[in-house]
């Protein structure tokens, strides 16, 4: 019988298969006796499993974003399906795909990156030139393909940065002509920029997490200094300085997307495009 999925699990069906550790806890029942708590994942979602009459050196056998095989029974209590295990065993991440353990986008990378980039066709020719050396570095275009927008929010899944800004780009692209008043090419780039640090601020390889940059620096900041590395490297292709003005727009954008201090924003947004950033 071939792998079945979280999504694909009933009451009363028997497991035998490997699951990616979201979460481990050492817990206490009414009687005192330990028993381990684990959020198993795959890439169709979570379920919570027990493991009774555990101890410290269960505990310490893996860890969150490890491989586990476990043996159980799925079974269901208070309205939820959870699993009862009988027998856990880590296993080497580098014998498995990681593919069956992380939630993907469902939808095709290569064409929201292409539409990505046919919708990035700018008019000034500074701007153009600066989509151009992001979208020139294979390291960051591989990276932002593949990081979610979040480890447990909106577009928490593989793919979901790029998706979460194409979608974007579309509602903006829509409404631009409503507002004649918008610099079209600043809010467009802007919404690319926008979150462009979780290319950084975020681990994927496994479970979604927060890297040391990440935890340290956050996404906003990352933003700001990819942002300048590439302005730097865009009068390699114009022959001319990148205008000032152009990058405290942009700087803007990404310090005031947030909207607000409480939201961690380190700026309110006070330029058009900021504000119509904002609202998207």
């Amino acid at each position: 019988m071939g792998r079945r999925y979280v999504q694909q699990l009933s009451d009363g069906d028997t497991v035998d298969d490997v699951f990616l550790v979201g979460d481990k806890q050492m817990r206490a029942n009414r009687n005192g006796n330990l028993f381990l708590q684990i959020e198993l994942r795959d890439r169709t979602g979570a379920i919570s499993a027990r493991l009774w009459n555990a101890n410290e050196s269960l505990f310490r056998l893996f860890d969150e974003g490890d491989l586990l095989r476990v043996k159980g029974r799925v079974q269901l209590f208070q309205g939820a399906l959870q699993m009862i295990l009988s027998h856990i065993t880590p296993v080497e991440a580098e014998k498995t795909d990681l593919a069956d353990f992380l939630p993907h986008t469902e939808q095709d990378i290569s064409k929201l990156l292409d539409r990505l980039r046919t919708i990035l066709k700018l008019k000034n020719h500074h701007l153009r030139a600066l989509v151009e050396c992001f979208l020139m570095d294979d390291a960051f275009v591989r990276a932002f393909c593949r990081v979610p927008a979040g480890v447990k929010n909106h577009h928490a899944y593989v793919g979901g940065l790029l998706e979460h800004v194409v979608h974007m780009l579309e509602v903006a692209d829509r409404i631009l002509p409503l507002y004649p008043e918008l610099d079209r090419d600043l809010l467009l780039l802007g919404v690319f920029l926008h979150d462009i640090g979780k290319t950084r601020e975020l681990a994927y390889d496994r479970a979604f997490s927060y890297t040391d940059e990440g935890q340290l620096v956050g996404h906003i900041t990352i933003g700001v200094e990819l942002l300048n590395e590439k302005v730097r490297a865009a009068p390699e292709l114009t022959g001319e300085p990148f205008p000032h003005e152009l990058l405290l727009r942009l700087k803007h954008m990404i310090l005031s997307h947030h909207g607000a201090y409480e939201y961690g924003s380190p700026r309110l947004p006070m330029t058009p495009e900021a504000i119509a950033l904002h609202h998207l």
